[in-house]
């Protein structure tokens, strides 16, 4: 479809936020007159046939079978030999694996730009850019836990209503840590309460739950003795006036004597390992017991120190396009090196790293909740999407199969987040999101890095991360087309209309395809198409269902083609 001309509107100023859409909607019917009718046609069903399915249950994966989607879910997993739906679209993925998409349950989110972590960083612009990193990397949910500011309250509801791009967002809000204590400032912890009593950790919390957080984030460790720890009392004050207000409670914890006292008062979730001794049977149990999570974070011990050498995973593309810019540069030069084996806490970390996998194994053995997360976003060396396919490496890494790994990625993250009957597994009526995989992780879990695709809510919104620097993004294409029907062909012509959104739907680069029907002239047929960028349009434009559609107008609309208004394309 050939644009016949250019307008330089411009859209309002948070123009890649839920405004969008209503702002298109409002300038076709400006363009091209009246009240539209948005088109309610059902899209088909899709079969994603014979692939091999991880359902994220535990169970070994179903080899050759179909999975069928419809709408937002999914409808059916079969066999490849039974009967496919009637009229659905047919997508062959022989060789291919499917498994849910990751949830990381301990994430962080815009204070990282670049190289710098700062409190000026935090905007949407920022945060999107970043959900959508997670999700080009097959992540599917991130819990932000304490860095967040108010504004992510209404990002949540955004996200969880579909109008947000990329990963499903949760957040604590506002988490508490200690006056000149953790988490630091200079990293642009800014928001953070840090009460001085008892009276104040309460009245800040009872604010906090106005919001209704998914958790209370607290820090309560002295980073190697670097900061002073947070009182017990101030601890038990908030964790006591948490549940008074029915929200639950995660620590960033490290040592065994901070977990202990912590289950001790009643936290919800111990969000790093212990690492610094074995946890000892009794604490284990009094987590079982008390229905204690623990996320282990083995990567963040892993990266303060991997940079000091040359690990196998640092020149990989699928490393390398996470970082943000100008952090490769600097984590390969000879003064970062330098500064890596001079830091006053790279002995400890080194030592915490088989701690922490020891005691996760042990953990995991007796039955406690587990969930993935990796802390990503919390500094630059720690880059969102890798981080955790890493963190998957180091649970098989200590002691867990591949397919326990990846069930503590999925299925039981969404336990956390108490979305079960949402996502983290594959099944009838489960949303249809998960990630296409070239090779099977069962088998290696490093083959988790061989995305092919990522779906969300029944389409394809990926192909995986960039070839080039992924921080990248290129300006948005947004077209309005309008269609006239000659006499007789209307309802052919909308059907049709209605069949190319299906198909656009599913093409990587297609971020909204919406059909409207003109009230006063049901002969007029308004679609708003958004892409991500200019090579996502140029690839619908040669997309064989695009060119067997204008093909199809031939004879029936006037002038043979749509006419199309290309709006001023919108930067993100």
């Amino acid at each position: 479809m050939k644009a016949s001309m250019r307008l330089s509107f411009l859209p309002p100023d948070d123009r890649c936020g839920p405004n969008l859409a209503i702002w298109l909607f409002a300038m076709g019917a400006v363009l091209f007159g009246s009240t539209l009718i948005p088109s309610t046609a059902r899209a088909q069903a899709v079969v994603l046939e014979d692939v091999t399915i991880i359902d994220g249950k535990g169970g070994p994966p179903n080899r050759h079978a179909n999975l069928i989607v419809d709408g937002q879910t999914i409808k059916a997993i079969t066999d490849d030999h039974a009967a496919l739906p009637p009229g659905a679209q047919v997508i062959n993925l022989s060789g291919k694996t499917i498994m849910p998409e990751i949830i990381n349950a301990h994430g962080h989110l815009g204070l990282l730009k670049g190289t710098k972590m700062s409190a000026d960083n935090y905007t949407e612009s920022n945060v999107d850019r970043q959900l959508r990193q997670y999700q080009d990397y097959g992540v599917g949910a991130v819990s932000v836990l304490g860095t967040d500011s108010d504004q992510a309250y209404e990002w949540r509801a955004e996200s969880h209503a579909g109008r947000k791009p990329g990963a499903l967002l949760y957040t604590a809000g506002r988490g508490f840590g200690v006056p000149q204590g953790l988490p630091p400032i200079s990293a642009g912890m800014t928001a953070v309460y840090r009460p001085l009593t008892e009276n104040e950790a309460r009245k800040n919390v009872q604010e906090l739950a106005t919001h209704r957080p998914d958790f209370v984030k607290i820090w309560v460790d002295d980073f190697h003795g670097e900061y002073p720890k947070m009182s017990p009392k101030i601890s038990a004050a908030i964790i006591d006036e948490a549940h008074r207000q029915h929200l639950r409670v995660a620590a960033h914890v490290y040592h065994e004597e901070d977990a202990q006292y912590l289950v001790a008062l009643g936290v919800d979730v111990l969000a790093h390992s212990v690492r610094d001794a074995t946890i000892p049977d009794a604490l284990i149990a009094e987590m079982k017991r008390k229905h204690v999570t623990y996320i282990g974070t083995l990567c963040l011990d892993d990266f303060a120190v991997a940079y000091e050498g040359n690990p196998s995973w640092i020149a990989s593309s699928f490393f390398r396009n996470a970082l943000e810019p100008g952090v490769y540069e600097l984590i390969r030069s000879p003064e970062y090196k330098q500064s890596v084996r001079e830091n006053r806490s790279t002995a400890a970390e080194r030592a915490a790293l088989p701690i922490a996998l020891k005691n996760f194994k042990r953990v995991y053995d007796a039955g406690v909740l587990v969930a993935l997360g990796t802390d990503s976003g919390a500094g630059m060396i720690r880059p969102y999407g890798f981080a955790e396919h890493f963190e998957l490496q180091l649970l098989v890494q200590a002691g867990l199969t591949p397919l326990q790994a990846i069930t503590v990625a999925t299925r039981d993250g969404a336990q956390l987040l108490r979305a079960s009957s949402e996502f983290g597994t594959l099944g009838p009526g489960m949303k249809a999101n998960f990630i296409v995989l070239d090779k099977d992780p069962s088998v290696d879990i490093q083959n988790t890095e061989s995305i092919s695709a990522v779906w969300k809510d029944g389409k394809k919104v990926s192909d995986g991360p960039s070839v080039g620097d992924s921080w990248v993004r290129s300006s948005k294409v947004s077209v309005i087309a309008s269609i006239r029907a000659l006499p007789g062909y209307e309802k052919q012509i909308t059907r049709a209309t209605e069949e190319l959104g299906v198909s656009t739907r599913l093409e990587p680069g297609n971020e909204r395809f919406v059909v409207n029907l003109r009230k006063d002239d049901p002969s007029v047929i308004v679609v708003i198409e958004v892409f991500r960028d200019q090579p996502s349009f140029d690839a619908h434009l040669r997309a064989s269902h695009t060119q067997a559609f204008m093909t199809s107008l031939h004879g029936r609309v006037e002038g043979d083609k749509p006419t199309l208004v290309r709006l001023s394309e919108m930067s993100d």
